[in-house]
Formats: C-alpha cells, structure tokens, sequence
C-alpha cells in the first residue's frame, strides 16, 4: 500500500471524526441524551484525561498527557512510514493508518477545543467565543458520543459479589477516533501472522 493511500485512510477518519465531535460540540450540553435504539445513544460527555476517565493528578497532568500523545503520534507516524517503505503488508499499514487517524483525531481536541470552544455547562458550545475558549492550549477535553448499552438491568440474586446489583454492558463511552484506534488494533491482533510475517532465512 502506497503513503498516499495511507494518508486517505488518514484524511477520511479525521473527518468524520472531527465533523461527529463538532457537531456534538455546538448542538448539543454536556451530558444530553439521544436514544437511537434500545442498545444505541448518542450521549455528549467529555474526557479530561486517559480511557476509562483516568487523570494525571497535579496542575500540569493534562498538560503532560498532551504532550505525551504528541511525542506518540510521532513515533506511530514513523512507523507508518517505515512501513511503507519496507513495502509492509496491507493489513500492517491500515492498521497503523487507523491507529494513527484515533490518535490524531483525540489529539486535535485536546490542543485545540479549549481555546476554539466555550464549555457546554448548561449550554450549547459556541465556535469561537468572542471572551475565548473553555480552557487554554493543550488544556482541551476529547468529545465522546458513542453509547452502546447493550445491557442494563438488575443481575440475579445467586451472582457472587455483584449479584443484586444494577449493571450496564457496554458502558464506556466513545468517539470515531477510539473506534479507529480499536479496530486498528483488532486488526493486527487477528491477522498478527499477515500483518508481521516471519520470511524464512535462506541457507
């Protein structure tokens, strides 16, 4: 696969994404719902931190994951075009092409949206507030919207530990960028012996 063909795969992801994220952005306040189906809804949160909600405690800690996901982004795009380079296989270099799209895609919101956006508190965000964004540079939050609870209910009584209790499977909630992320990685962990073949050495 050709760096051109890469960057396609690149280009697409972060349009979507970030045309997803923007529009959830201005049309909808923090924490509004949508039901789309039973086990689908759009649900406007943002992550200040890593997945799973997780934080770098301390003044600098979102500064210092920033800075951590750009030093990544470029480590990963020079694996995408070593890779090329090497004439990788195909499912090697989608792989990477989405990984690196999710990164960038959650990378623009965290740069960008604080000093592009005012916050959503109670309010629907405007583009480019006159008094200047929710945040400073770097300082961003990553818009997610994904919801798939494709459980929720009380689980039986005779359950160890958690039985009784109210649970929801699938509960995280995501955005186009993490979607890229994870199929990339799905990806390589399925077709791990096409995406990394051994070649045998010649006696």
């Amino acid at each position: 696969m050709s760096l051109k063909k890469a960057g396609f795969i690149i280009f697409l992801v972060l349009l979507i994404d970030q045309i997803s994220k923007i529009y959830i952005k201005t049309n909808f306040t923090l924490g509004e719902e949508v039901p789309v189906f039973d086990w689908f809804r759009i649900l406007f949160v943002e992550n200040e931190g890593m997945a799973w909600g997780t934080k770098i405690p301390g003044t600098y800690g979102k500064l210092i994951l920033t800075l951590f996901r750009l030093v990544a982004i470029v480590g990963i795009g020079y694996w995408l075009w070593d890779s090329v380079r090497k004439n990788a296989s195909k499912i090697l270099i989608t792989s990477i092409a989405l990984i690196f799209a999710g990164a960038m895609g959650n990378i623009i919101d965290s740069v960008f949206y604080g000093i592009i956006f005012s916050d959503s508190y109670g309010q629907v965000a405007e583009f480019m507030p006159e008094e200047g964004g929710y945040s400073t540079l770097f300082h961003g939050k990553v818009v997610d919207m994904l919801y798939f609870p494709l459980y929720e209910g009380y689980l039986p009584a005779w359950i160890p530990i958690w039985g009784g209790e109210y649970f929801t499977f699938f509960e995280p909630v995501f955005n186009i960028a993490d979607s890229a992320i994870s199929v990339g990685v799905i990806l390589l962990l399925i077709f791990n012996k096409r995406a990394f073949p051994k070649h045998e050495e010649e006696n």
